[in-house]
C-alpha cells in the first residue's frame, strides 16, 4: 500500500503511524535554533531529540555566506545543500519531516529549502517537538549512524525575487509584500538584529506566530485563506512577495499560504537585513498606511 505523501504539514499522531508502518521511510530533521545563542539548538538536540532525527544548524546548513550586504541568512548555495543532505543520508523521493520547538520558525526554513531544491515530499510537524511529547513519545540522545543518500535536485518548487525585484515593485506595485516580523519591529521600534529600524515602503504586516493556534499547531486553512486573503486583496497569490527580517521566518508564512491553498507566494531570501543594509534603498516607519 503506497505511503501517504506529506506536503505542508503531519501530526504526531501521523508521525507516529508513518514510522511503525514503514520505519525508514521518514527522514526526520532535527531545526531548533535560538538565534541570540547560535549553539543552543545543536545542545538541545544532543540532550534528547526524535529517535532517528538528524541535526541541521541554521547557520551553518541553511544560510550561506554571509557578505555584509546579502542580508544575515542568504540562501546556501544549492549544490552546497545537497551535498550536505546527501552527507546526512536523504534519499531522493524520501518522505522528510522537518520540527523545532520555536512554533516552526526554523523548521519552515527547511520545508522551503527542499521545495527550493525540487523536493516536495516534506513537512513541518505541526506543534513541533512539544507536540510529539504532549503525544507521549519518546526522546533520545543517540545520533544516528552517517550512510550516503541518493539525494539530488531537480526543477525549483518554490519562486525567489532579488532586491532589484523589489525595487522595481515600489513603482509598479504589481506585487504585495508581506513582512512576517512582529509589529514593533515592522513599525522600526524595538529593532535589535538589524542595524536599521523600519520596513520596506508598501509592505504589509503579517507576523508569522499568527499562523498559529494557541495549542502551537496551525490554523485551519479556511481560518489562514481569509486572513491571507484579505492581506492580498484582488492580487493573485503568485504576486505576493513574502519577507520578514533575514529570509527564515518568511518561510512561515510560506508554508501557511501553502496550507491555506494560496500557491506561489515569491520568497524575497535578503529581506530587511539585506534591504537596509543600502543606505539609498528607502525606509518606512509606523504602521501601514
Amino acid at each position: 500500500m503506497p505511503h501517504t505523501h506529506y506536503t505542508t504539514l503531519i501530526s504526531a499522531a501521523n508521525l507516529v503511524e508513518r514510522i511503525a508502518a514503514a520505519p525508514g521511510s521518514v527522514f526526520i530533521v532535527d531545526c531548533r535554533f535560538d538565534l541570540a545563542a547560535p549553539d543552543a539548538g545543536e545542545a538541545a538536540y544532543a540532550s534528547g531529540h526524535i529517535p532517528g532525527a538528524h541535526y541541521l544548524h541554521l547557520d551553518r546548513d541553511l544560510s550561506g555566506a554571509k557578505t555584509g550586504k546579502n542580508g544575515r541568512h542568504p540562501l546556501p548555495e544549492r549544490a552546497a545543500l545537497v551535498a550536505r543532505l546527501k552527507e546526512i543520508g536523504l534519499n531522493e523521493g524520501q518522505q522528510v519531516v522537518a520540527y523545532d520547538a520555536q512554533g516552526g520558525m526554523y523548521a519552515a526554513r527547511l520545508w522551503w529549502l527542499l521545495r527550493w531544491l525540487g523536493h516536495d515530499s516534506v513537512a513541518l510537524l505541526d506543534g513541533g517537538l512539544q507536540a510529539w511529547q504532549a503525544a507521549g513519545q519518546p526522546l533520545d540522545a543517540e545520533t544516528p549512524a552517517a550512510s550516503t543518500g541518493t539525494f539530488k535536485a531537480s526543477a525549483p518548487l518554490a519562486v525567489t525575487i532579488d532586491v532589484d525585484g523589489v525595487l522595481r515593485n515600489l513603482n509598479t506595485h504589481e506585487r504585495v509584500l508581506i513582512d512576517a516580523r512582529a509589529a514593533d519591529r515592522y513599525r522600526g521600534e524595538n529593532e535589535t538584529l538589524d542595524a536599521v529600524g523600519g520596513h520596506i515602503p508598501g509592505a504589509l504586516n503579517r507576523f508569522f506566530k499568527d499562523n498559529l493556534g494557541a495549542d502551537g499547531r496551525f490554523k485551519t486553512a479556511h481560518e489562514l485563506r481569509e486572513t491571507f486573503g484579505a492581506l492580498l486583496g484582488a492580487t493573485p497569490p503568485d504576486r505576493a512577495v513574502l519577507q520578514c527580517g533575514s529570509g527564515v521566518t518568511a518561510c512561515h508564512n510560506a508554508l501557511a499560504m501553502e496550507v491555506a491553498g494560496l500557491h506561489g507566494a515569491a520568497l524575497y531570501p535578503g529581506s530587511w537585513s539585506e534591504w537596509s543594509s543600502d543606505a539609498s534603498r528607502p525606509v518606512a516607519t509606523g504602521a501601514a498606511a
